[in-house]
């Protein structure tokens, strides 16, 4: 199947509603039909505790994508909490972006906020309210930075074919968005567990950088989060106009799923797939337009 055909389906499934998406989940023609009969695991009982002992079969399998959705847990309250509309992100971080933002910079507009004044109190640097602006999107271009690393070393990672536990979180973080890519309601992260790991960054991000001016980096990296989580939606179901950014990011990203999936691990940006020596080739990009 040529690259180009598997864009057109997207395209072409980015017009659907929630209910057509549902009840007609094929989304690329390279995803597969499951055989309930000769699959590897019993698709009639959740996956997360089966997909550990595939052992050394488990990196083959999880990149073979199906063209069905996928059941984690036995329990369906914490089935629920692995899933959400993807609405529910701008819808619960932005008001928080916002409100945060607002208070940051009144913050700043006091005139007590200074830099070095952990070294030297005779010459620290007063910060300006119109600073923070500045500290958002640095905040943002450190989030693409972050963005890359979790995708590249904690959501491809190769958990050892011995070790059963590892492949269960691999599944659980990321294995279970290639096996089945087009699970509208696994595309973003849930609010409830993303709620846990926004408290473990804002804490360590505390620690190395204490203040408002630390916080407001921080917000400007939670805003960058919604707009990756966002991003990657739209490369899923989105239709962009050809030849624009969007769709040059689609396109990389559809390869990222059906063919270079040890490669091509940014989503919102691919900045730094360049300067690690994971961008995907350009002569194999250029040949799906």
């Amino acid at each position: 199947t040529r690259p180009h055909q598997a864009d057109q389906t997207l395209r072409q499934r980015g017009e659907k509603s929630d209910a057509e998406q549902t009840s007609d989940f094929v989304m690329d023609a390279r995803c597969k039909k499951v055989d309930p009969d000769n699959d590897l695991v019993d698709w009639n009982k959740p996956l997360l505790w089966q997909v550990g002992h595939l052992r050394e079969k488990y990196d083959e399998w999880v990149h073979q994508p199906v063209d069905r959705p996928i059941r984690l847990f036995h329990s369906d309250l914490i089935e629920a909490c692995t899933k959400t509309a993807w609405y529910m992100v701008p819808l619960v971080w932005f008001p928080i972006v916002l409100v945060s933002s607002w208070y940051l910079y009144s913050e700043l507009a006091r005139g007590n906020t200074r830099l070095f004044t952990s070294i030297t109190t005779d010459y620290s640097i007063p910060v300006h309210k119109y600073c923070y602006p500045i500290f958002f999107l640095f905040g943002m271009f450190l989030w693409s930075l972050v963005e890359y690393l979790i995708h590249r070393f904690v959501f491809h990672m190769n958990p050892p074919a011995s070790n059963y536990y590892l492949i269960t979180l691999h599944f659980m973080l990321h294995g279970q968005h290639h096996k089945s890519p087009f699970d509208g309601s696994r595309l973003v992260f849930p609010p409830v567990p993303a709620s846990l790991v926004v408290g473990l960054f804002l804490g360590a991000f505390h620690l190395l950088i204490p203040g408002v001016i630390g916080l407001s980096i921080f917000v400007g990296g939670l805003g960058g989060y919604v707009v990756y989580d966002m991003v990657h939606y739209y490369l899923h179901y989105g239709s962009p106009k050809k030849g624009s950014y969007l769709y040059g990011l689609k396109a990389y990203h559809v390869k990222h799923h059906f063919e270079h999936q040890k490669a091509g691990f940014g989503i919102t940006t691919r900045l730094w797939d360049y300067p690690f020596r994971t961008s995907i080739p350009e002569e194999t990009f250029d040949k799906s337009h």
